[in-house]
């Protein structure tokens, strides 16, 4: 039992890493679109090995089952909000960044 909590800490560490990764992308990223991509990516794997981290510890398949149907529900919603949050700021007007942007 001590390598499998040793195997969730260090999964755990992985998603912090993750989420940290994100944040940063989300404040250091010039524009929306870039700001979105690190958060979708990075929350999502970072909410991955999480899910991951708990399954190891769950107490019977029923727990396993319901944490990786939140994960993929999760992912789809995440998905979904971005896509709808970019395709409004595109038709906005919102230009993306590049290196000649002011």
């Amino acid at each position: 039992m001590i390598a499998l909590d040793i195997l969730t800490g260090l999964l755990l560490l992985g998603a912090l890493f993750f989420f940290v990764a994100g944040t940063v992308g989300l404040l250091r990223f010039p524009d929306l679109y870039a700001r979105l991509h690190a958060l979708t990516k990075a929350d999502n794997v970072g909410l991955g090995l999480t899910v991951l981290a708990l399954m190891l510890q769950a107490e019977s398949w029923p727990e396993v089952l319901k944490l990786g149907m939140v994960w993929l529900l999760v992912l789809a919603a995440s998905s979904t909000v971005c896509v709808l949050i970019g395709s409004e700021a595109y038709r906005r007007g919102i230009k993306p960044w590049t290196r000649n942007s002011p």
